[in-house]
């Protein structure tokens, strides 16, 4: 088991040789990611990537926001644009948008809370790219630095519903050539005269833990912004189907915004196809599979 991390494992040795600290939360992290890859019953694999040297509470301290008090979900039937029994539907077995032109490219938040707009500027972007075939790169700093009166706050955490709902009173959203991602609060600096995106009518709520719905808003219209909880070895996650059985539920313990962009089974486990914001590095490419069908650490 160990061969396939011996190149990694000596680079990463010397570079942290000066921080006695970071070289021994590396050895820990490096004998969890082996111990779990060694049990053949865990549905998903861990790798080394750029967070292996942290420990979660550092980890989370710069890129997990803390947990918002409200739900995007709605408690009852959403709008009957979503009201379809699945079985009324010709939906296939496996959907993703990547094979599609139905999603823009991974973007990297950094070390700041700000999962939420980069989970609601993926969804606008994947929209735009399905409904006019182009790629606009929309700012996420403008919801860092200009939605706080939609109960926002920046890098600090926020949520999705409330960011599309500021976009549509504001009366639209600049490109990252006009404001460029900081990473980091600042103050709004938006023109109306650089707008390059419109939400029309206000985001569209999927009813609380119906994945069916949901299975069917992201096959009938496109990419769904959502949410789960992040907890500790996920930030390893490297392939398969991730699945957990301490991760919370409820909509207020979700600390993670992201993008559902397809679904699938693999060895007979339903799961979602998800867009992260830590980089295409990360991960699988940039984005994972977390099982379906289950609300899966409050994905629904």
């Amino acid at each position: 088991m160990y061969e396939q991390y011996l190149i990694e494992f000596k680079q990463q040795d010397e570079l942290l040789a000066m921080d006695p600290v970071k070289l021994d939360t590396w050895h820990k992290n490096i004998n969890e990611i082996i111990e779990h890859n060694s049990n053949s019953e865990n549905s998903w694999k861990k790798g080394i990537n750029s967070f292996t040297d942290m420990t979660f509470e550092e980890f989370a301290s710069f890129y997990i926001m803390a947990p918002q008090a409200d739900c995007s979900a709605t408690e009852g039937s959403s709008k009957a644009l979503f009201e379809i029994e699945e079985q009324d539907l010709d939906m296939p077995a496996g959907w993703d948008w990547r094979d599609h032109k139905g999603v823009t490219p991974v973007k990297n938040q950094g070390h700041c809370g700000s999962c939420w707009t980069f989970s609601t500027v993926g969804t606008l972007e994947a929209h735009i790219m399905i409904k006019y075939g182009e790629f606009r790169n929309i700012s996420e700093q403008q919801l860092v630095d200009c939605a706080q009166a939609f109960d926002n706050h920046g890098c600090n955490g926020g949520l999705p519903s409330h960011a599309f709902n500021y976009i549509m009173y504001n009366g639209g959203i600049t490109d990252e050539s006009h404001y460029p991602y900081t990473a980091k609060d600042g103050a709004c600096g938006y023109f109306p005269n650089n707008k390059t995106a419109e939400v029309d009518g206000g985001p569209i709520n999927i009813t609380r833990g119906d994945e069916d719905e949901l299975k069917a808003a992201v096959y009938m219209h496109g990419p769904v912004s959502v949410a789960f909880q992040v907890i500790k070895g996920f930030k390893e996650y490297h392939s398969g189907v991730y699945q957990s059985d301490e991760c919370g539920t409820l909509p207020t313990q979700v600390n993670h915004a992201v993008v559902a962009v397809g679904y699938g089974v693999e060895n007979d486990v339903p799961y979602w196809i998800v867009k992260n914001s830590w980089s295409a590095t990360w991960g699988d490419q940039g984005y994972f599979k977390i099982a379906r069908g289950v609300n899966m650490c409050g994905i629904a």
